[in-house]
């Protein structure tokens, strides 16, 4: 082989030793790319699943805090609900439900008795209520111990059946005539509302059953209902049965109160059956009752006995620890309905009050208060006529009732705006 051809052949082995210089170089330089990229990922990955397990880690420990506040029944705040909607409730109070023996005449009808044509003028001021309450001053001791009108009651049993279908829901049975025919009368009273279906309160006919607040919920509201005497027209509450009636004491007022509050109502409502009749204005006693129900956890304070209204106010009550809500009372809500005819007797009002229950923070507030004035009529039946309903229709043509009639009634309607005053707010 000749020298150039010796040359010539070094010169290719060069190339080709360059060749595939170059290209183990390039398959290095990959497999290293591919190395890198590969750690990347896996540090990435790494950092994914410390971040996971650190909220993780949070996520419990938040949900056990939530459960421990739970268990412990104090929710911290920074976990309530943000928004939870208000509640509203409208109540509806009327006054002392009487029966002279004109009214269980009257609503005789030969095969019974039968109230209900009384109410049909003001029934939907009551039933489109969510709550409504009233005073029964009367008993239902059968007919066996004779029906009887004043001075000591017993009224035909219908009466409650018809009040129920009225809408009431809610009736204090402690009044001056609670004991009109003893503890029979007690019994067969609470057994004919219990028949009925109406809850209620202040006579008892046992231990146990006065020891119990009484409670009903309406609309997601818990309310508390209380209600006392001044006494019993001087009939003795039976011997070894105290308990049958609640009689107004200012230890066993706090005390009932703060049982009440053990139970955590929305709302707490006392039914006070006080004052002087036929006053029209309270007494410095049921001032003091007042402050006192109000001061120990009373919201809302329903006064009767007068037999003619009494004024009312709302208030800013302000209890010991220094926090404030709302209360309101009226004195004396007159008759509902009843035989009497003494000036005053026959009108009354139908009251209205609405509250709202926050969702924020559960406090109850009294949004306002207003009443349908209303008057008993007796004409060949007896009626409890809307007042200005009344006036209005007349005005408008209705010759149901004549002028006469329509005075008195406007005599009466303007007696009762100066008396109660304006709707509140």
């Amino acid at each position: 082989m000749s020298l150039i051809d010796k040359l010539l052949e070094s010169g290719d082995r060069m190339k080709r030793y360059q060749y595939y210089g170059r290209h183990e170089l390039e398959k290095t330089n990959k497999k290293r790319l591919r190395i890198d990229r590969i750690v990347i990922v896996f540090v990435m990955v790494i950092i994914f699943i410390l971040s996971v397990s650190k909220i993780v880690k949070s996520v419990d420990g938040r949900i056990q805090s939530v459960k421990e506040s739970l268990n412990s029944g104090e929710l911290s705040q920074d976990y309530q609900i943000e928004y939870i909607p208000d509640t509203n409730l409208s109540i509806a109070v009327i006054g002392d439900i009487m029966c002279h023996n004109t009214q269980y005449m009257d609503a005789n009808n030969g095969s019974g008795y039968d109230f209900s044509y009384v109410f049909d003028d003001i029934k939907d001021k009551i039933e489109s209520a969510d709550l409504a309450i009233g005073n029964l001053e009367t008993t239902f001791a059968g007919s066996k111990v004779g029906y009887s009108s004043y001075p000591t009651f017993n009224t035909p049993e219908h009466l409650a059946t018809d009040l129920k279908e009225l809408g009431i829901d809610v009736l204090s049975t402690v009044n001056n005539h609670c004991l009109d025919k003893g503890y029979t009368g007690i019994e067969g009273t609470i057994n004919e509302l219990d028949e009925a279906g109406i809850i209620h309160t202040g006579t008892y006919t046992s231990e146990e059953s006065a020891n119990e607040i009484t409670y009903t919920e309406v609309n997601g509201m818990k309310i508390a209902v209380l209600a006392y005497t001044y006494g019993t027209n001087g009939i003795p509450i039976p011997k070894g049965k105290d308990y049958c009636v609640n009689l107004i004491n200012k230890d066993k007022i706090v005390a009932d109160l703060n049982k009440a509050k053990e139970g955590n109502p929305d709302l707490i409502i006392a039914i006070m059956h006080w004052g002087i009749e036929y006053q029209k204005s309270p007494n410095s006693e049921q001032q003091e009752l007042a402050d006192l129900l109000f001061k120990n956890g009373a919201d809302i304070i329903l006064g009767s006995h007068p037999h003619v209204l009494q004024k009312m106010e709302k208030r800013e009550v302000i209890l010991e620890d220094g926090t404030k809500k709302d209360g309101f009372v009226v004195y004396s809500l007159g008759n509902f309905v009843s035989g009497q005819y003494q000036a005053g007797t026959r009108q009354s009002i139908i009251l209205h009050i609405n509250l709202t229950k926050s969702g924020k923070n559960n406090s109850i507030s009294i949004d306002n208060v207003d009443y349908t004035p209303i008057y008993t009529f007796k004409g060949s039946h007896y009626r409890i006529l809307d007042m200005e309903k009344t006036i209005d229709n007349y005005n408008n043509g209705d010759t149901t009732y004549g002028s006469g009639t329509i005075n008195t009634l406007k005599t009466e309607l303007e007696q009762v705006r100066n008396r109660m005053g304006d709707r509140i707010e």
